[in-house]
């Protein structure tokens, strides 16, 4: 696949660990400069060592940064400007679900916290990527949604509205920021993550059986999409959403 991601840089949020992580591996396996960024400096720590022994040649920054904190990202981002010279590809995977339940009995507080992290977020690193380098040389953005965001689901509802709000938020910067810069967007369906636990563990025979591809899916699944995206494979390609999933969407109608 031509990617061309030699020697650009790539911004991943929430790369400490599951989808991000896997998305950051896979950039720079490509070639690409990776700057890592979440919460906890010293869990970055060790998936830049991770990525920097599998891939000597490859440049790894390694920057803690709550996603929500505007002044955090801003620091982020000038640290990846500063290091690598510029920045060509912005990955927003960061994602939080504090709330488990029904839509109607959602606390403001955890409403709240869930918009931060997963919808206003990437207006936010986005604004900040563009100001810093991509508005002037272009560049790639892909944004991790959900398939929760095209269905209605039980329990998960609101974290399911901010997935669907960045879907659209995707079409929207697309039409906006075209033809410099591209927006697309991956909708994974249920993938092995801390984030999804609670959705997988203890019934994923049952899950599998239920889903045609016969498997929950890997944050590799959901990697490779994003190097796809992220690259010039996909040059022709904005303002879309692929949706990873092992055909769970597709399940009603099949036998």
């Amino acid at each position: 696949m031509r990617t061309g991601l030699q020697g650009r840089t790539a911004l991943v949020t929430g790369a400490s660990r599951g989808i991000g992580k896997a998305i950051a591996i896979a950039l720079a396996a490509e070639g690409a400069n990776v700057v890592l960024s979440s919460r906890r400096q010293e869990a970055l720590d060790e998936a830049a060592k991770e990525i920097a022994d599998a891939h000597p040649g490859a440049g790894v920054l390694a920057k803690a940064a709550h996603v929500g904190d505007a002044d955090a990202a801003a620091a982020c981002v000038a640290a990846a400007v500063a290091e690598f010279g510029g920045l060509d590809v912005l990955v927003n995977n960061a994602g939080t679900n504090p709330y488990f339940g029904p839509m109607a009995d959602i606390e403001p507080s955890a409403a709240a916290k869930t918009v931060e992290v997963n919808q206003f977020a990437v207006v936010q690193w986005t604004r900040l990527a563009l100001r810093a380098s991509m508005a002037e040389r272009g560049g790639s953005i892909v944004n991790i949604a959900s398939v929760g965001g095209l269905v209605t689901e039980l329990g998960i509802g609101y974290y399911n509205a901010t997935k669907a709000a960045v879907i659209h938020l995707s079409r929207q910067f697309a039409m906006e920021l075209a033809p410099k810069v591209r927006v697309n967007c991956i909708a994974p369906g249920l993938v092995k993550t801390h984030l999804a636990r609670a959705l997988w563990e203890g019934n994923e025979e049952e899950i599998s059986r239920h889903t045609p591809l016969g498997r929950i899916g890997e944050p590799e699944d959901i990697a490779s999409a994003a190097v796809f995206l992220a690259g010039d494979a996909s040059s022709w390609m904005t303002g879309q959403t692929l949706v990873v999933d092992g055909g769970s969407t597709i399940r009603s109608s099949i036998a």
